[in-house]
């Protein structure tokens, strides 16, 4: 499966079913989330066959079931961690996507205190994403208007546009897609117009961006 179609392809799910993931994908996603953590200097770690993490009150709250498997999203802490982590997390979730598993971002609707992964001191637990065979394959998002969410002066350059359609595909808190990209000659501003988790939204939006459009037309400033 293409990027992009794995873009168009996820949608958040929050129930899952009892099919266990092969040890063949598990494998593919330990070997990708290594490779992120290593570039990103993050700690991102896959846990697998653990239920506790989504279970209780918040879970409940969250509408989330059948979730045994998901991401941790841990790193050192530092003011562009919650961006790294939305970045490289993202990655992964689309090679999950490719792979045929279904996921969603969570924030705030998991025990944190229950996650099994390792934090180590000066680093931070910020979210995860669950990952499975969900019981549907969601719904699409409803998307704002591209014009509210860059600015170009003139007509908008192909690449730029390629690169906006990809960015309206990605998931971001309680989909208020609160961002802005900027072109300003070759290169374009990102940046948050405000909500929850914003840097990671940044993070998610940024990584779509480029992939839609590919790292040759331009720079970010």
């Amino acid at each position: 499966m293409e990027l992009l179609e794995a873009m168009k392809r996820r949608h958040s799910v929050r129930q899952y079913t009892d099919r266990p993931i092969s040890a063949e994908v598990l494998a593919e996603l330990e070997a990708e989330a290594a490779a992120c953590s290593w570039e990103g200097s993050l700690h991102i770690q896959l846990v697998t066959d653990e239920p506790d993490a989504f279970q209780g009150i918040l879970a409940h709250y969250g509408k989330f079931s059948g979730v045994r498997n998901y991401l941790a999203l841990v790193g050192p802490k530092g003011p562009d961690l919650d961006e790294k982590l939305g970045y490289y997390g993202e990655r992964l979730v689309l090679r999950a996507a490719q792979l045929g598993l279904d996921s969603c971002w969570v924030a705030l609707t998991f025990r944190k205190g229950k996650c099994r992964c390792t934090v180590a001191p000066g680093e931070k637990l910020v979210c995860v994403a669950a990952l499975g065979y969900g019981v549907t394959h969601g719904v699409p998002h409803r998307s704002r208007p591209m014009e509210d969410l860059c600015r170009v002066e003139g007509e908008m350059p192909d690449w730029f546009r390629a690169g906006m359609e990809a960015a309206l595909l990605a998931p971001t808190a309680t989909n208020q897609q609160k961002f802005l990209l900027t072109l300003e000659g070759n290169a374009v501003k990102a940046e948050s117009t405000g909500g929850f988790y914003s840097k990671v939204d940044l993070g998610i939006v940024k990584y779509h961006f480029e992939a839609g459009t590919g790292k040759d037309h331009f720079t970010w400033k």
